[in-house]
């Protein structure tokens, strides 16, 4: 969903070298240590450079970046320079520090982070999307914007009212049921003029993809709106898809030693902004070419990613679109490793329009309204017909309707439209993705409290959960 909807109803260096990163130095005592970190297919091996006399060495880790309630893994002789930590789990990101003692204090390394490399399984995508129903959105919480001061941490996380993503909420969202994730980012208030993304702003992207991945969750990233600088016009082509391949290019890097419960997805309802109309063949075929310039950005990077599970959206995240534009997969050198994304939001002025008066929903309730069950059906159809049947998976990675108690005080009608979407959806082998903005109070989509990751609308959750079984 792009943000205007919500808000009204590394360095090349980086880029190089993922998860082996420059040095990360820290002072005290008259020493200076500084520490890397690299992961490989059987651990992760730390190295570090003392400058200065130090009496005592010990090597910490933790799942984020936060050295409160890290582990200590080792205590090592003065003269150690190396230790490899055969212990870390495949496919989870950890953060590592060196404490040392020098002159009468302890002190830290700077803070170097690395993934054992994690396993990339002999499963098609039509297999790993019967794993991912249910899913559930971040909302725009990693899209929010504002202002950005390059190499800082002060990011836009809470800059729409949404608190900080959290382990609690991840493991909220799987033990309500769900199963897969999808992250909405935003990359491009956080890269400089040249398109190099902040180290910082990748670090907490990182961060966040950990916390789902402890979850065990399925985790699907994006570049979602991102300041709608991909415009489908053959005038912005060039410097979009430019751009595309830059960010993908680094961001892939950084996750290319991650195991294949990540899965890339390129863009996100990609659209001349306010052209709602079917797609020119212009359109259509520069946003075909960013689907392209994703998939051939993100397989240029190897490792892992050579054969993970990748998302290309339809024109608009439209299914009628995707009937008629997307047809045709882009080209891929990996056989089975490609998705579908559609979104749904029909009737919009039921699921979006809360100055509507339309508030029931379903052909018994309201017989003359549109997108009913049966148009409901008759849409889902076409995806199982035009992509399922032909061997590609397809994602529903957004859908939800906001609560109306001012005509229904107990949400009764958004409950059956959410229920009855979810089984249109899952009973055709499509997977439904609820997108959740994170508040809860009227004329909102959010499920659960952001800040603590219990459940705000079981009953919502529940009927959404049960549907796709």
């Amino acid at each position: 969903m792009k943000p205007v909807l919500i808000k009204t109803v590394l360095s090349l260096a980086l880029c190089a070298a993922p998860f082996a990163q420059a040095q990360n130095c820290g002072s005290g005592g008259g020493a200076t240590v500084c520490l890397t970190a690299s992961g490989t297919g059987s651990d992760v091996r730390l190295s570090w450079t003392v400058s200065g006399s130090v009496s005592g060495l010990q090597v910490y880790r933790d799942t984020d970046s936060d050295p409160n309630g890290r582990s200590r893994l080792a205590v090592l002789g003065k003269s150690a320079t190396s230790y490899t930590d055969s212990s870390a789990s495949p496919g989870t990101v950890y953060w590592y520090w060196v404490k040392f003692s020098a002159g009468s204090g302890s002190f830290n390394s700077g803070t170097a982070h690395a993934v054992r490399v994690g396993v990339m399984r002999n499963m098609t995508s039509m297999q790993m999307s019967a794993q991912m129903a249910p899913g559930w959105n971040l909302g725009n919480t990693l899209e929010a914007t504002g202002s950005y001061v390059w190499g800082s941490t002060n990011f836009n996380e809470t800059a729409w009212g949404n608190p900080k993503a959290s382990q609690a909420l991840f493991n909220g969202i799987k033990a309500a049921g769900f199963k897969s994730v999808r992250i909405p980012v935003s990359w491009k208030q956080y890269a400089d003029a040249n398109d190099n993304i902040s180290p910082q702003w990748m670090e907490r992207v990182t961060e966040v993809v950990n916390y789902a991945h402890n979850a065990g969750l399925v985790t699907m990233i994006n570049i979602h709106w991102d300041g709608g600088w991909m415009q489908p016009t053959y005038a912005q082509q060039g410097v979009a898809n430019a751009r595309l391949t830059k960010f993908w290019t680094q961001i892939a890097n950084n996750f290319k030693n991650h195991d294949d419960t990540l899965l890339f997805a390129g863009t996100n309802e990609v659209m001349v902004d306010g052209n709602y109309n079917p797609p020119t063949t212009e359109y259509c075929d520069v946003q075909k070419g960013f689907n392209q310039a994703f998939i051939s950005a993100v397989r240029a990077t190897g490792g892992n990613n050579s054969s993970r599970h990748l998302v290309v959206q339809a024109f608009n995240t439209n299914i009628n679109n995707a009937i008629s534009c997307n047809a045709t997969m882009p080209s891929d050198w990996t056989a089975n490793r490609m998705m579908m994304e559609i979104h749904y939001y029909d009737p919009y002025d039921f699921t979006l329009d809360a100055n509507s008066a339309s508030w029931k929903w379903g052909q018994a309730a309201n017989p003359s309204g549109w997108a009913n069950e049966s148009y409901t059906d008759g849409q889902f159809q076409k995806m199982k017909t035009g992509f399922i049947d032909k061997g590609v998976p397809v994602l529903m990675g957004e859908y939800a309707a906001i609560l109306r108690t001012e005509y229904d005080p107990a949400g009764t009608y958004r409950k059956m439209w959410d229920q009855y979407i979810t089984r249109a959806a899952y009973a055709r082998g499509i997977v439904p993705m609820y997108w959740d903005n994170g508040y809860t109070d009227n004329h909102q989509m959010g499920l659960f409290n952001r800040s603590t990751g219990a459940q705000a609308f079981p009953d919502v959750i529940s009927a959404i959960v049960n549907a796709a079984k």
